[in-house]
């Protein structure tokens, strides 16, 4: 994973603010990072891969890119592209059944000159690795943050007081991407209360950029005339237009179409009821509890379901109300799920934790040894439990 982040195809592209706007480049930058650890020549994606190619979890962050995800669909629409729509349930499930496991994490820990981790950097508590990982967390600089101000002007040629509005709606626009990357985690995330926990930031965050940028941006296109209003729409359809062409020929044999909001995909996010029971043994009291996690997240899969945006919103406005109407739904869904979450945990001893958490990583390595005898695969599964078990005990001393 390290070697992934640090490769010249990901260190090149975050350092390349070209790149770093092309939904494109930064789908490849994502899905390179979520699976450096199984590709291993078999070609799978990763389980918890959204069905339009990208990925909601990069080792311990949540949304990487979250800021251009909401600045492209306000901005642009990217109808056939759907980024900001593709995040849902699935993500709320992968951060309950994680894909890594505590050794695959250690892929995004700083690194001293010797190769260990940081000094000063406990292990497993440290801030996230790389430059690249802390990149994905979003860039607070007008340079990269801000609105492409020449494009709007050029569009719309604005008056003095459109063009202070304009301004504001800037300043407002790097305000919000700070306020997202002020909220990348600090630390990495063992344990499925703690991902929700930093997943909730994260969206909470999005949420805070949207109060941002809405008043400014509904300001500003209250000052434009109806021809500038159809100029800037037709500028984002321009721009959907030929993002969507890119995205048809980079997804020609993916068999990827239409909307993607909430499509769950079979065998992916059905609960591992089986796998549950085998490897943790519940007692009563932890099978009403699990009952009851079961239950809130079938209610928060339906409830984000329903909140699929089924016809686009035409204006940059509009668009932008949309986002903040899913972000809350978003919020509520994981705030749904999180409470039914800490009290089946915290009825489980550590044992049963690193069982728990050992499911996610146990479905990747079958998955990336399909051929490999089921015995094998066991082999892995335990040895990703007693790395997570050793750092239970670890904590608790």
């Amino acid at each position: 994973m390290r070697n992934a982040l640090n490769s010249r195809s990901i260190a090149g592209a975050l350092h390349n603010h070209a790149a770093i706007r092309n939904p494109n480049a930064r789908a490849h930058i994502v899905a390179s990072a979520a699976t450096a650890g199984w590709h291993d020549g078999h070609g799978h994606n990763g389980w918890w891969r959204h069905r339009h190619g990208g990925y909601g979890w990069v080792g311990p962050l949540f949304w990487p890119f979250a800021y251009y995800d909401m600045y492209d669909y306000t901005m642009w629409g990217y109808g056939d592209d759907p980024g900001f729509w593709d995040y849902g349930y699935n993500d709320i499930y992968a951060g309950l059944f994680s894909p890594y496991g505590y050794d695959d994490l250690t892929g995004y820990l700083p690194q001293s000159s010797r190769g260990s981790p940081s000094a000063g950097q406990p292990s497993g508590t440290a801030a996230p690795a790389s430059d690249q990982l802390t990149q994905m967390c979003g860039e607070d600089s007008r340079d990269i943050a801000g609105l492409p101000i020449d494009q709007i002007q050029q569009a719309i040629q604005p008056n003095d007081a459109q063009r202070s509005a304009l301004d504001d709606l800037g300043n407002a626009s790097v305000k919000a991407a700070q306020d997202i990357r002020a909220a990348c985690p600090t630390q990495i995330a063992l344990t499925a209360p703690d991902r929700l926990a930093s997943m909730q930031q994260r969206v909470e965050a999005m949420i805070s950029a949207v109060q941002t940028v809405q008043p400014a941006l509904q300001k500003f296109y209250d000052t434009l005339s109806d021809e500038q209003k159809a100029r800037l729409n037709a500028l984002g359809q321009n721009q959907t237009r030929s993002e969507t062409a890119k995205t048809n020929a980079a997804n020609s044999n993916s068999g990827s179409s239409g909307p993607a909001c909430d499509a769950t995909q079979p065998g992916v996010t059905s609960w591992p009821a089986s796998e549950i029971e085998s490897r943790l043994h519940p007692t009563e009291a932890q099978r009403a509890s699990l009952a009851s996690l079961q239950d809130a997240s079938a209610k928060a899969a339906d409830l984000l379901k329903s909140s699929c945006q089924s016809n686009e919103a035409i204006t940059p406005p509009a668009r932008l109300e949309a986002v903040g109407k899913r972000l809350d739904t978003m919020l509520q869904a994981i705030k749904m799920v999180r409470t039914p979450l800490n009290d089946f945990y915290g009825k489980l001893s550590d044992e049963q934790k690193a069982q728990f958490e050992a499911i996610g990583p146990g479905r990747s390595a079958s998955l990336d040894q399909p051929d490999t005898p089921h015995s094998h695969v066991r082999h892995r599964h335990h040895a990703s439990i007693n790395g997570i078990i050793r750092r239970f005990i670890s904590m608790a001393r």
